[in-house]
């Protein structure tokens, strides 16, 4: 006799929760909490080229100026801020990659 269609597959659908438990099935928490624009937070309008400490936390090890997603910036400062970073390594105040 063939075997039922899914079969052999593990036990995925199958999991027990523990009482009063929450989550996604992946380890994390249900809610994340939403990331705010630091400069909106600051009431900062102007991201100046020249200020390095304000620049290197948005460019990792890897050289690569840092998405939305994960530096938590709105739109608008995203853009000041990549061109912040594009001028500053063009007059070497930055580095294109950090070693």
């Amino acid at each position: 006799m063939d075997k039922p269609r899914g079969a052999g597959r593990g036990n995925r659908g199958n999991k027990s929760k523990k009482d009063g438990e929450r989550g996604n099935g992946r380890g994390g928490n249900l809610f994340r909490r939403k990331k705010v624009c630091r400069f909106c937070a600051d009431h900062i309008d102007l991201i100046d080229y020249k200020d390095v400490k304000t620049l290197m936390p948005f460019i990792p090890e890897r050289g690569k100026i840092q998405p939305r997603r994960l530096s938590g910036t709105c739109a608008k400062h995203q853009r000041t801020l990549q061109t912040a970073i594009k001028r500053a390594r063009q007059l070497a105040l930055v580095p294109y990659v950090t070693d």
